[in-house]
This record gives structure tokens, sequence and C-alpha cells, in this order.
């Protein structure tokens, strides 16, 4: 794209209200997309500005910490003592306000294919950190719940929905790397939100720690978004990937002109391949919190102490750091359907050894094999929608998809606590577990390929 092609896809006006002065903020939004886009052609001159979408993708799946299990994890205590409700309760109003908040989630995604992400985005990072500013003065029970209910919402639903989509649309023969490196700013918040939320607390108080995280959300999340996201290519004259063609006068964002396909919603539910990769994510998300959660009770009642189980986060985190990227260049290079059910096998693998965790060796074992794990699963967590289902109605599906993918985290713990109230550990309920992903796989490499209609040019 040479210098003569830094002009404005869009006009500086609407075309009506050209001189009239009640009419002059039209002209200034109007001026603000043009130069947004000028400096977007700009960079793109340089490199493809899809990776200047996918860093904000990544930051996006960071900045949703604050709404994720791994930083709740710090909270239990404090707010357990200081409110006078007992730890029981306030998991339980932890699960059931996760799972209040998936159902909200399919409107979030029918939002991102009416508005843009952009537009969504916006509005979720400003309700999430408002949400935790908010969550500081909680008392009681009704309003902790609402408070888990809200975090929950926007934090690890609707901004992981968003951040999947923002890379799905502008990437595509790469999109395997991409939303493989998307989930590096999820790996990142599990290693930087614990900690930081762990310090905020000892030298503020829990409640101070929530608007400090509150206030930083904002700060960190809010400006890029504003200042940089266009919903997809074709808002630049680009196509995925970085392949450029000529902007339609009008704005290739809103012409529908077979380029951009997909499934509707409706459409997509009438395949089998939907709901095989709906249960096998749904699995996923509902197996993988299982683990999260029980590890530590897991290993000390098969004979280790908490500090042995809780390093073996550390190890894990570090593995899926190193792990996800690669299994996200190995999408992009070999077919889909045998990488993810070998993805799902891995679930299976990670049960197994977390079930024969005895001693310090078996437990860094199953540490980078849980790593493994997680990377396999989260590059294909959302790589498989667009790649089966297209990128017209993508939010919608998404929307769906992660309604279940919560809905899963929500009911997954359960199992592991059941098994161990009646069968006295949690040996034999893991190895039961396992034989779900496996299930899963094996649908996986049998399911049918949705047909798209139009194929993408």
């Amino acid at each position: 794209m040479t210098g003569a092609d830094l002009r404005p896809a869009f006009p500086l006006s609407c075309g009506i209200c050209t001189d009239s002065p009640l009419l002059r903020p039209c002209q200034g939004r109007a001026a603000t997309i043009a130069a947004r886009q000028t400096f977007a052609l700009r960079v793109n001159n340089r490199y493809f500005y899809g990776w200047t979408m996918l860093a904000v993708a990544a930051l996006t799946m960071f900045a949703s910490g604050p709404g994720q299990s791994h930083t709740f994890s710090v909270f239990l205590l404090p707010i357990s003592e200081d409110l006078g409700i007992s730890r029981t309760s306030v998991s339980s109003a932890y699960a059931f306000a996760t799972l209040i908040a998936a159902f909200g989630l399919p409107r979030v995604g029918r939002l991102v294919d009416r508005h843009g992400v952009r537009t969504v985005l916006t509005g979720v990072g400003a309700a999430l950190g408002a949400a935790a500013v908010a969550f500081g003065a909680v008392s009681g029970f009704v309003l902790l719940t609402l408070g888990f209910a809200a975090l929950r919402f926007f934090g690890q639903g609707s901004l992981m929905l968003c951040a999947g989509n923002l890379a799905s649309q502008w990437f595509d023969r790469k999109r395997g790397l991409a939303l493989s490196l998307t989930m590096l700013g999820f790996s990142v918040s599990v290693a930087v939100h614990p900690p930081l939320a762990q310090w905020l607390t000892d030298a503020l108080g829990w409640r101070m720690a929530w608007v400090v995280m509150g206030v930083a959300t904002w700060l960190l999340l809010l400006p890029p978004v504003l200042l940089l996201v266009f919903d997809r290519p074709e808002a630049l004259g680009l196509r995925p990937d970085g392949a450029a063609r000529e902007v339609a006068a009008e704005g290739a964002a809103t012409k529908q002109d077979g380029a951009v396909v997909g499934l509707t919603l409706p459409e997509a539910r009438r395949t089998g391949a939907f709901w095989i990769i709906l249960a096998s994510n749904c699995s996923f998300s509902a197996l993988v919190t299982a683990m999260f959660f029980h590890q530590v009770s897991v290993f000390e009642a098969q004979g280790l102490d908490a500090t042995t189980a809780a390093s073996m986060f550390s190890i894990s985190a570090v593995v899926m750091v190193v792990a996800t990227p690669l299994v996200g260049m190995l999408l992009d290079r070999f077919p889909t359907r045998p990488l993810y059910a070998c993805a799902l096998v891995s679930v299976s693998v990670a049960l197994v050894a977390m079930s024969v965790v005895g001693d310090l060796p078996s437990a860094i074992v199953f540490g980078i094999l849980f790593g493994m794990c997680n990377a396999a699963m989260h590059a294909h967590f959302t790589f498989v929608w667009p790649k089966f289902f297209g990128r017209r109605h993508l939010g919608s599906i998404q929307g769906v998809a992660q309604m279940a993918a919560v809905i899963g985290a929500s009911i997954g713990p359960i199992p592991l606590g059941l098994g161990y109230d009646y069968l006295g550990g949690y040996g034999g309920t893991l190895v039961a577990l396992a034989a779900i992903p496996v299930m899963c796989a094996v649908a996986v490499i049998f399911m049918r390929t949705p047909r798209l209609g139009l194929a993408e040019a």
C-alpha cells in the first residue's frame, strides 16, 4: 500500500449535515474515524495492522483477570472473615453467580454481530471496571452474589468472548497462531493477578484492592480499544492475514459482498458438529476448572503438602506459555479434527496423572501435563468456531459457546467434591471423569464438517 492509499475509507461528514452548525458533532465523529483509519494504514505500511489487533486482544484477555477464578482465590478468606460468611457460603455464591452470568453471554454475542466488537468491548471494559470498584463495597450474601455475577459476566465471559472474536476476524490462515498468542494474555494474568491482588490486600485491605483493580482496568483497556480497534480488516480495505483490496465508497466494513461468510446460529445448531464441539469445549471447561479448584485438596489427600500443591500452578503456567504458540502453529499447518481430538485426550491424561500423584516427581509430571493440556485445549477453544462456522455471525455462535463453557466451569468442581464425600478420596472419580474427553475425541474424529456455501476469497 502506497502513500496515496492513506486516505480515509469514510467521508469526513455524513453527506447531510455538511454546513449545519447544529450537526457538527457528526462531522467531528467522521473526522475522528478518518484520523484513526489514516493512522492504522500508516502502521499497516510497516506491518500488518492485525498484529496490533492481536496485541489488544491479548491485553483484553489479561484485563479479564478481575473476573477470573485465579484472582478470586486470593480473596476467599478475607471476604469470609470480613462479612462473617462461611467459606462454603462464599464458594456457593461464586458458583451460583457464575451460572447465572452465563445466560447473558448469547446476548453479548448478538451485540457483537450487530454493533461490532469495538463498541461492545468498550462498554464491557467500562462495566468491568465499575463492577470491580463497586465490589469493594459489598456487604452481605445477596450483594456478594450480585458482585460475583457482574465480575464473572463482564470479565470471564464477555471480555474473553470479545478477545477471541477480534483475533478471529483479523486472521484466517494464521488464526491458530493468532488465537494462541491471544491466550498468552490469560497466562500472564494467571501469573500476575494473584500476587498483585495479595500485595494490594496486604497493603490496602481487600476492599480497596478491588477499587484499585477497577480503576486499573479502565486505564489499561479503554484507551487502546477506543484509539486502535477496528472490528474487521475490511474496514481498512484489508483482508484477514494482510491481503489488501480496494475499499468500497461506502466502507468495506458494512458491505455484505460475500467475502465474509458463515452460518447463522440457527443454521449452526442444525449441524451435528455444533453440538459435538459445544459438548467438547464444555467438558474441557468443567474438568479443568475442577482440577484447578481441587488441586490443593487432591494433593493433600494423597500425601503432599499445600505448598507443593500450590507450586505446581507455576509449573503449569510456564508450560502453557511455552506450548500454546506451538499448538497454534500446528493448527495452521495440519488438519483440525485430529489435533482437536488429541487435545481432548490430553485432558484425560491430565486427570489420570492427577489421580496417581503421591510424591514430588509425580506432582511435577502432573504440572507439566496439566500445562500441556491447557495449552492444547485453549488454542482450540476459540479456533474451532470460525474454522467450522465462518466469520459472518461469529459473535452469536461464540456467545452460546461461551455460555456453555461458563456453565461447565460453574458445575465442574461438584463431581470431585461428591466423590470425596461419598467415596473417601478423589482417585476413582478422576479416572471415571477421564472417559468423557475420550468420548468427545471420538465424536470429533467422525463428525461431518459443516458446509459454509461460499468459500472465502
